[in-house]
């Protein structure tokens, strides 16, 4: 219920810069353009031109950025507020299994299990699924 709507907003802002690309090269030829003719008039060596060049690019980018308010940062916000929920879930499951109180929690967990871990109070010896996590959480950022 949360991340859902920040997930709608991150393919937002990930669409307006892909968006913003073919503007941002097109500038960027004109920029190098000037910055090659501004060369030739005044004299500057090939580090200065290029570190001209790299300047007012990066404010050109910025200003497209604040038009179409969609900095590249902002689509991270999904990652910083899913890193608190995964610690807080982990946490609470943890101190469901380890840390319950009564007696009875503690014998569900540790007897209502499935497949290879029938055991949900003890590691999984096998690595199975933190690997498989890991996997699909690598291939959904990749994709």
């Amino acid at each position: 219920a949360v991340t859902l709507p920040l997930a709608a907003h991150q393919s937002r802002l990930l669409g307006k810069l892909e968006n913003l690309q073919p503007e941002i090269k097109k500038l960027a030829e004109r920029l190098r353009y000037e910055v090659s003719v501004r060369r030739k008039q005044l004299g500057w060596s090939e580090k200065v031109a290029r570190f001209h060049f790299k300047k007012n690019l990066r404010r050109i980018i910025t200003e497209l950025y604040i038009r179409d308010n969609c900095h590249p940062f902002k689509a991270t916000l999904l990652v910083w507020v899913q890193i608190p929920m995964w610690v807080c879930v982990s946490l609470a499951l943890r101190n469901c299994s380890v840390g319950a109180v009564d007696s009875g929690v503690q014998e569900q967990f540790s007897a209502g299990g499935a497949l290879w871990f029938t055991d949900l109070t003890a590691p999984d010896s096998t690595w199975i699924l933190p690997v498989s996590l890991g996997l699909v959480n690598l291939l959904i950022v990749e994709v």
